[in-house]
């Protein structure tokens, strides 16, 4: 009786490797720069205490062009704001009837932005903070501004254009 040995199995290119390596790596990248909230509310808000001055160029009147209708005005505190984490954007009443808009993706290292009080905006991942009023980091780390977000207020209604 012989035995006959399995064939051996080939070992995988050096190109295969160095792919399967190199894919790993970018989906950590990917991972570590994900959003360290994992809350599933759609949305939070915090009154904040201290009244934010300006005008608002992110804002607009007239009626609404068919967007996602985000709240009602009554709904966004004054010198504070809401964040609408399925939506990605956090809206802002910096001034009473002023409205303003902004990315919930902080500039920083691409995480949601967690609260919204004393006339700035949270990132709780590295404690970056933002002005309610137009953005601008208000404390690093981050040095970008919240990208501004196209919102329409038409009534008491605050649609997402």
């Amino acid at each position: 009786m012989t035995s006959e040995l399995p064939h051996p199995v080939p070992a995988p290119a050096r190109r295969t490797v160095v792919a399967a390596v190199g894919a790993a790596g970018l989906a950590v990248a990917l991972t570590a720069c994900g959003s360290g909230d994992d809350s599933s509310d759609s949305s939070s808000s915090t009154q904040a205490g201290a009244n934010a001055s300006g005008g608002g160029s992110s804002s607009s009147s007239g009626s609404g062009s068919g967007g996602t209708v985000l709240a009602k005005t009554s709904d966004i505190p004054e010198g504070g704001g809401t964040i609408f984490k399925d939506q990605g954007v956090v809206v802002t009443q910096p001034t009473a009837g002023t409205y303003k808009a902004f990315s919930s993706k902080c500039t920083h290292a691409g995480c949601a932005v967690g609260s919204v009080a004393n006339g700035v905006i949270h990132c709780p991942c590295h404690n970056s903070e933002f002005s309610v009023e137009d953005g601008s980091v208000k404390k690093g780390p981050a040095t970008k501004a919240l990208p501004a977000e196209q919102i329409t207020v038409s009534g008491d209604s605050i649609t997402l254009a």
